[in-house]
């Protein structure tokens, strides 16, 4: 059974992932974030890799992003940092980015390194379902990877379908066809989510997009496993203090 699986099996509500950009605020501080976050109840990480162009991110994530490359944060230097991750960190991580550094990479190299270091599974809002199918499915399946699709409020009911059989760990669903960070109305989520679980997926249901607080986190969990937060966390990050102490008021203002 995968950590996320398990996670699952343990905890079917109020699941909290949080988002942070590798190598932000500084170069070295990714093992320090991460490690802050379990301390303090993330119950899922999603460790984001710089891009310079990343089609899903609001202004904030692309700003960490373009200091982290800056800060000279590259995936080789990444799965160097990760190295010992197991020593210390048990809770699911994951992965997200976009093909093009990857491919670069090499995808299959990418995958083996990543399931080295422990990392639990991906996500690839850029790998096209066919794509998936076709090519890159059966490796990231071979590196026991999880892989997570996401679904927005404009996804059509079959290829909710489609996409909750082709993932594994759970599914993403986007609050609405926007940018990370944007403003999101809780009422239009809320029935969005709802038809969600009317579907009877196979995957548990994260929320993600613009759950920022403790009001925005509750009203998600209240139709789905649990939800995603990374603008908000971030832009706590870029405040001054050490991360842990910034991660430990963020996480108790979402959790008290």
């Amino acid at each position: 059974m995968s950590r996320l699986q398990e996670l699952f099996k343990r905890k079917d509500n109020n699941v909290l992932n949080v988002y942070c950009t590798a190598g932000y605020p500084e170069l070295g501080s990714t093992i320090e974030v991460i490690k802050a976050l379990q301390e303090n109840g993330a119950d899922i990480i999603e460790l984001g890799m710089p891009y310079s162009d990343p089609l899903a991110d609001g202004p904030v994530i692309q700003q960490s992003s373009t200091i982290a490359l800056a800060n000279g944060m590259t995936i080789k230097k990444l799965f160097e940092q990760l190295k010992n991750l197991r020593k210390e960190i048990s809770i699911p991580v994951l992965l997200m980015g976009y093909m093009n550094p990857i491919l670069q990479y090499g995808f299959e190299k990418f995958c083996a390194d990543a399931a080295a270091v422990g990392i639990d599974g991906l996500i690839l809002p850029d790998l096209p379902e066919h794509e998936f199918e076709t090519e890159y499915g059966a490796i990231i399946k071979k590196n026991e990877l999880d892989f997570i699709f996401l679904v927005t409020p404009e996804t059509s009911e079959a290829r909710i379908k489609k996409l909750d059989e082709l993932s594994s760990g759970f599914l993403y669903a986007v609050s609405s066809s926007s940018t990370t960070g944007k403003e999101k109305n809780m009422q239009d989520v809320s029935m969005y989510l709802q038809k969600l679980k009317s579907l009877k997926l196979k995957n548990p249901v994260l929320v993600g997009f613009g759950i920022k607080d403790k009001a925005s986190f509750d009203a998600a969990c209240a139709n789905a496993n649990g939800a995603i937060i990374g603008t908000a966390y971030i832009k706590a990050l870029a405040g001054a203090g050490n991360a842990g102490d910034i991660t430990r008021e963020f996480l108790q203002s979402i959790r008290t």
